[in-house]
């Protein structure tokens, strides 16, 4: 059974109330593989591997099922904010 990117948005999405998600499929149509960057209040006061495992726990079902899972950001709303701001900076 293959786990399409709207499925994964939805159990991220239901899970982890996040504030930003991209689900990007970077199968190349060989396999269920995700790159995720995902933007929660759930990070607050959790490392970087804490942040993973929730991830990786609220993806559990999909999990059996997802060849490769690439997490790139897991940060919290306000190191969001910090993170956009020094782009824009950079941007200007």
């Amino acid at each position: 059974m293959a786990v399409s990117k709207e499925q994964v948005e939805s159990t991220l999405k239901s899970k982890l109330n996040p504030s930003h998600l991209d689900v990007i499929d970077t199968s190349g149509g060989c396999g269920a593989s995700y790159s995720i960057e995902i933007v929660s209040q759930e990070f607050e006061g959790k490392r970087l591997l804490e942040r993973h495992r929730l991830v990786n726990a609220a993806l559990a079902e999909e999990m059996k099922h997802i060849h490769a899972l690439s997490i790139t950001k897991a940060v919290t709303p306000d190191q969001w904010k910090v993170q956009e701001a020094k782009k824009s900076q950079q941007d200007a």
